[in-house]
């Protein structure tokens, strides 16, 4: 009854929770893609170092789900491939994109994040034997969750294209940052902590400075906050702008340069601000969506719904966090 009076109640909370659970189911100036750099294909961003570009907008039968992006390191004995896609078909089409660039075996897969568009072409590389490793704490939250996600992704795209899409069970999971050894170029697997989600990692290329962000940073795109913690996410693109990458491949959009960590901070901060604004004024949770405007990204994608769902989730959130100090003040 106590949330009530502070104008959010049970039945708000819990909606704008599965709102957000259905949906998770030495910098320089801007980097150019190259030409033909286009939704499937895989695209050379730095020497040996590719990137397959998904699709802008949500997942649908007009995207077919294919909205993250993917990629690959090619080294001297053999590929790393990084996030498998939304579905076995896709997974197949992202190992043929590395057989059509290079000849060399797979030797491993690492999936950054929990997220739909990132899992669920594992058994593509599973059938080819080919290992798939991810944090311990990514492993966990999908085993919680991803079940629903895949029941609603079969619904969303139908049987036919979900065909052959089942559940992913890692060959191997980790708890910390390492090196990878195993295509004969050094590779560095980077942890720095709950940020965007509980186990979301980045992957450098340390010959080229290419950094695979993940989950932590999407470019044109309005970064998710479902699964983030706020100071951990802000820890994290610190720990990652030390590292002065060359090229970062985001989670969603294009490739870009280091200049999109300070973007993707920039709009953690305005709308956490923004949030404890519309808090301290009394605004109640309906009128949240419409005011928390972060008029710098209005242009990026899935602002009208992405943005909106933050705003309203970190004002529970904040809220939340309000009363419980008011409730230690009172004791």
């Amino acid at each position: 009854m106590r949330v009530a009076r502070w104008g959010v109640s049970v039945a708000a909370v819990g909606a704008v929770l599965l709102a957000g659970l259905l949906a998770g189911c030495a910098s320089g100036g801007p980097v150019v893609a190259a030409e033909g750099d286009r939704a499937g294909r895989a695209v050379e961003v730095a020497a040996g170092v590719h990137m397959v570009r998904g699709l802008p907008g949500e997942v649908d039968a007009d995207t077919l789900g294919r909205i993250g992006n993917a990629g690959f390191i090619v080294g001297p004995d053999g590929v790393l491939a990084i996030d498998t896609g939304t579905s076995y078909r896709h997974g197949v089409a992202l190992l043929a994109e590395i057989r059509r660039v290079t000849d060399k075996p797979v030797r491993q897969v690492l999936i950054t994040h929990t997220r739909q568009e990132f899992l669920f072409g594992a058994m593509a590389f599973r059938e080819q034997a080919i290992p798939i490793a991810m944090h311990n704490k990514a492993a966990g939250l999908m085993r919680a969750r991803c079940e629903r996600c895949l029941k609603t992704l079969q619904r969303q795209l139908g049987d036919d294209e979900m065909r052959g899409t089942e559940m992913l069970k890692p060959d191997r999971e980790f708890d910390d940052s390492h090196a990878i050894d195993t295509i004969g170029r050094p590779v560095r697997v980077l942890y720095f902590g709950h940020s965007s989600g509980p186990g979301d990692i980045a992957v450098l290329d340390e010959r080229t400075g290419s950094l695979f962000a993940g989950g932590l940073i999407d470019h044109q795109r309005v970064p998710d906050v479902q699964d983030s913690d706020h100071d951990g996410w802000l820890s994290a693109l610190g720990a990652m702008r030390r590292l002065r990458p060359r090229v970062v491949v985001p989670g969603h959009g294009p490739v870009a340069s280091a200049q999109v960590l300070d973007e993707v901070q920039h709009y953690l901060g305005q709308l956490k601000q923004r949030v404890l604004d519309l808090l301290q004024s009394g605004v109640a949770l309906s009128a949240v969506p419409d005011a928390a405007e972060v008029p710098e990204a209005a242009g990026w994608d899935q602002y009208d719904t992405i943005h909106r769902r933050n705003a309203s989730i970190l004002f529970v959130r904040h809220e939340r966090d309000l009363l419980f100090r008011r409730a230690d003040l009172k004791e």
